[in-house]
């Protein structure tokens, strides 16, 4: 009897370990800038690696609806953390959000104006009057003034139509629209499109090139939780390196989370986000290390069109970054 009392002791000491282990997983809510695609691939494919898992982190990846929404959704709070391009980041800061950046995905911005040639545009500086389709949350909106300014047009002088994001392509086809923009990620889909007649300007071809798409975490979050944000981060990390190397069974994962998807696609989608990934920093110093110099620079480019000034130092940080792992060359 004594025995097995000594037994069912021990059993239970075990199973309260056991339940305190799995209680102890941080719940993590990460959103994302679109709906999955190629370039989220890391994501799905750490995920069912059980590498989240295993760092103490119950995931949950939610869809997006543009890199504004995600902003705005981790600055109060719904989400913890999220996926957006940074200059939407910018702007929900200067209104109040509570937001760091943890990593960098993009290293360049991946915005770029796309029209047709035969419409008579040959260069960005023949927007002046033209009609430019897209959301109304869209990004690119909001990086708009400063790239005008740097072309040499008035911000003032084109009209913005709104457009769902899946009829781009149509409207400017159709002539409805004389401009519109998307992610280079996806160049590969108007090239098909539009062919020769596709006329293209990167946002970075007139100066216009901060940190693109970014890792960021609600402010109060990630100082209640800073392990949790840390052990995402290099899991992260570790994926984004493991998708450059091979992109093969990355793809593979995110395909197989999320039906309708088509490998060829997204193969060819993440071979463009490579490209976003790679600058001398990513391949010098730290795959995601955000440069104090290009964050200064992504700052300022956007400063004169916020709602407020705000101190952009204390909204970014690289202490979860791992400065061994780098951008494959």
């Amino acid at each position: 009897m004594a025995r097995l009392g000594r037994l069912l002791g021990t059993s239970l000491v075990a199973f309260g370990l056991f339940m305190g282990a799995a209680q102890a997983a941080t719940k993590i809510n990460f959103i994302l800038n679109w709906i999955a695609g190629g370039d989220h691939a890391p994501y799905y494919y750490a995920q069912k690696m059980g590498w989240y898992k295993d760092a103490g982190i119950d995931l949950t990846i939610e869809q997006g609806k543009g890199s504004s929404l995600s902003a705005q959704r981790v600055g109060v709070g719904k989400n913890q953390l999220g996926l957006a391009d940074l200059p939407p980041v910018l702007v929900t800061i200067a209104k109040g959000a509570e937001t760091v950046a943890v990593y960098n995905v993009y290293a360049n911005s991946p915005y770029g104006f796309y029209w047709m040639k035969s419409s008579g545009i040959s260069t960005p500086k023949d927007f002046a009057g033209k009609k430019i389709g897209n959301p109304p949350w869209d990004a690119a909106r909001q990086m708009w003034p400063a790239y005008a300014d740097n072309v040499g047009i008035d911000p003032k002088s084109v009209k913005w139509v709104n457009i769902k994001p899946n009829a781009k392509l149509s409207a400017l086809k159709a002539g409805s629209i004389d401009v519109t923009t998307s992610f280079y990620n996806i160049h590969h889909i108007f090239k098909a499109q539009l062919g020769a007649d596709m006329g293209f300007s990167p946002g970075k071809e007139y100066g216009v090139n901060p940190y693109g798409n970014s890792i960021i975490a609600n402010g109060d979050f990630l100082k209640s939780n800073k392990a949790a944000v840390g052990a995402f981060v290099k899991v992260t990390q570790k994926a984004f390196h493991a998708c450059a190397q091979d992109a093969a069974p990355c793809i593979g994962a995110l395909v197989e989370a999320n039906k309708g998807l088509k490998a060829a696609n997204e193969t060819t989608n993440w071979g463009l986000v490579k490209e976003l990934m790679t600058d001398e920093v990513s391949t010098t110093v730290g795959l995601g290390y955000m440069d104090e110099k290009r964050m200064k620079f992504s700052y300022e480019l956007f400063a004169p069109y916020l709602a407020k000034p705000f101190d952009h130092t204390k909204h970014f940080t690289n202490e979860f970054i791992d400065t061994s792992v780098k951008m494959p060359k």
